[in-house]
């Protein structure tokens, strides 16, 4: 183990109920530079470490933690796995439909295990890849998991790492990928030890969570390592096929190679060992077509990225929401740039940012790099109420939003429950102790309050508060209404499918689609021959008669097809 920091460590043996001063089993490490030798322990051994004769603290590289953050690890060897995913021949994420779900709301009881008993639903919808928020070890039983304090251990509520090996496999037997959300950008503050071993951050840097992960500075080296390492092994090791890196923007790195490209490269020799293709998805807030550009290219190498721009058009337009970040968004043809060109900043002044942002796409950049939603975690859950569109907007409206988004030049995603337009709140909701927690919650009280909400809620909005419990379980995703909106649901059905099978649709060609309102309140949408028109404007649209493969509300077609308010049509 890289531990550089302690004078001496010694391993604990033993049950998970120690205290300082207890008659422990200890064993001392021999050290070797840098480096400490650990004994091999069998599967389910429970045992910590100790730094210079102090406390327990978990393992840096833990791969189970069933009594928390602050408790023992415990051995999880991965051999014992039971795979039937033999015939499994991966799924590319790029140009895939896919599916972002919370694990812990995503069903009631919130497990790895009730959500294997949803994935044939997913399978009926259209999805090819489901994407997780991260799994990994959080502080308390309820939370998004951007908290987490582990690049190599699976949250024990939702079913620890053997929970989510069975997941995967279970996916892979009905043909779905899985795609894990993990965060390397930062640590969570609660259970966060690994300072105490190495070098792992740097006032070098500074990010939106503090101190940066230390990427570039002394010591560095056994961090990246960590990284690689630690990514490598869950596409081999849990069989992962493609990785959501969040928030790389806050990796900062001024190596001569990015720890990004690394990885890369990295990942490529693997796929290639391994038979099958391996993704990596990058959340970037930088606008730059360097993330997605090839390592040889001096790019940092990344297979995709999400595209917050076009949400941010869809949303603005629908909503006529311009406060905060969508403050450039109001511009009518915000619409028309991203749909062609993904990024609405390319080098534009961002008023939000008061500054020039971006860079444009190059043209041989193709829509399939790109992930796009009109919801997701973020976007629903960091609204002050965890509102969805679907509780303004109309039923037309709302398919008509996720219609531009499936039938996109781009990958697309859905976020839990879009498929049947569920109005179920997706809110920030935390479990953290008794001191950081009340700074958790005034804190998101006082964010909310200076950020122009009372715009939309009405100037005695309310906030909920992130750490009550009713806030969490208000999250959860309500299955009976699936019932009510089977029809609805269909008509997601039907637009997937006609994505896979058009190739007008199924095609990443960029620079053949091309947006077109001809009035406000209406959009054509033209992919090559084939178009999705739009009309949510109080008069008729009128447009040239076609092959019609999908209709929403009143469509009728003579010598020409007339769309009534509120009407959506496929033609090709």
């Amino acid at each position: 183990m890289w531990a550089p920091k302690p004078t001496t460590l010694d391993i604990l043996i033993g049950g998970p109920e120690w205290e300082p001063g207890d008659d422990m089993k200890r064993r001392p490490l021999s050290r070797n530079g840098d480096y400490w030798e650990i004994p091999v322990l069998p599967h389910g051994t429970a045992y910590g470490f100790s730094i210079d004769g102090g406390p327990l603290l978990p393992d840096p590289r833990s791969a189970e933690q069933p009594w928390g953050v602050h408790g023992p690890s415990r051995v999880f060897d991965t051999s014992t796995i039971e795979w039937t995913d033999s015939d499994f021949d991966g799924v590319d994420g790029r140009g895939a439909v896919l599916y972002e779900m919370h694990v812990g709301t995503f069903t009631s009881e919130g497990t790895f295990a009730s959500a294997i008993d949803r994935l044939d639903h997913l399978v009926e919808v259209g999805v090819d890849m489901v994407e997780l928020m991260p799994v990994a070890p959080f502080p308390g039983e309820r939370g998004w998991g951007y908290d987490g304090v582990s690049w190599t251990a699976v949250h024990d509520s939702y079913g620890g790492p053997l929970g989510l090996a069975q997941f995967v496999d279970a996916c892979h037997r009905r043909g779905l990928g899985v795609c894990l959300d993990v965060v390397y950008n930062h640590l969570g503050p609660d259970g966060n030890y690994l300072d105490q071993f190495a070098p792992y951050f740097t006032d070098k840097h500074e990010t939106p969570w503090g101190t940066a992960i230390n990427l570039d500075d002394e010591g560095s080296e056994g961090v990246r390592e960590h990284i690689l390492s630690s990514a490598l092994r869950w596409f081999e090791d849990f069989h992962i096929d493609a990785l959501r890196l969040d928030a790389i923007h806050a990796m900062i790195d001024d190596s001569p190679v990015h720890v990004l490209a690394e990885l890369a490269d990295a990942t490529r020799a693997l796929s290639g060992e391994l038979g099958r293709p391996l993704t990596l998805i990058a959340e970037s807030d930088l606008n730059d077509p360097t993330v997605i550009s090839p390592t040889e290219q001096d790019g940092w190498g990344m297979d995709m990225q999400w595209a917050d721009d076009v949400h941010h058009a869809l949303h603005a337009y629908f909503t006529d929401e311009t406060h905060g970040y969508y403050v450039d968004f109001g511009d009518d043809q915000a619409l028309s740039k991203v749909f062609r060109g993904a990024f609405y900043h390319d080098g534009s002044i961002s008023t939000f940012r008061d500054t020039s942002w971006g860079h444009p796409v190059p043209d041989s950049i193709d829509g399939h790099a790109f992930v796009v939603y009109d919801q997701n975690h973020d976007q629903v859950g960091n609204r002050a109420q965890g509102d969805r569109p679907s509780e303004h907007l109309t039923e037309v409206e709302s398919l008509a939003s996720l219609a531009l988004v499936l039938l996109s030049p781009f990958t697309p995603m859905l976020f839990q429950g879009q498929e049947w337009n569920t109005k179920s709140r997706f809110a920030f909701f935390t479990d953290h102790n008794d001191e950081l927690g009340p700074l958790v919650s005034k804190g998101r009280l006082s964010e909310f309050g200076a950020h122009g909400w009372e715009e939309i809620y009405g100037p005695d909005f309310e906030v909920p508060d992130p750490q009550a419990i009713e806030t969490f379980e208000g999250s959860k995703l309500d299955w009976d209404e699936l019932a009510e909106n089977g029809n609805i649901l269909e008509f997601v059905k039907h637009l997937i499918r006609i994505r896979k099978e058009e190739p007008a649709f199924a095609s990443p060609d960029r620079l053949s689609t091309r947006l077109e309102r001809p009035a406000p309140g209406q959009i054509i949408l033209h992919r090559d021959t084939a178009r999705l028109v739009i009309n949510i404007s109080d008069e008729q649209l009128t447009v040239p008669a076609s092959e019609v493969l999908l209709t929403r509300g009143s469509v009728t077609q003579d010598q020409t097809m007339t769309l009534e308010p509120q009407s959506i049509a496929v033609m090709k």
